[in-house]
């Protein structure tokens, strides 16, 4: 059986992550906080972001970035700028 937690990013219960998935504060906050279907949702943003940007993560400057985008994105409702994407036409 699978726990739910009420996710702060889709605002509703959902299945939560099956463990912490990010050190720290931070990562217990999103432990708590975020389901499955929104740490998906993330990761597929932080994979443009990467691919984009050309982000080196073992750059510390570039891992600072992607933290801040990722607190953004799942507490703060902000949306990801990822240059030149253009989201298909539905």
């Amino acid at each position: 059986m699978s726990r739910t937690v009420y996710c702060h990013f889709l605002k509703k219960e959902a299945p939560g992550l099956a463990f912490q998935l990010y050190p720290g504060e931070l990562g217990q906050r999103i432990f708590e906080n975020i389901s499955q279907e929104a740490w998906s949702a993330w990761q597929h943003k932080q994979t443009m972001l990467i691919n984009e940007k050309h982000l080196n993560l073992m750059d510390p400057e570039a891992r600072a970035f992607l933290e801040k985008e990722m607190v953004g994105f799942l507490f703060e409702g902000k949306q990801v700028d990822i240059e030149g994407y253009v989201p298909p036409e539905k």
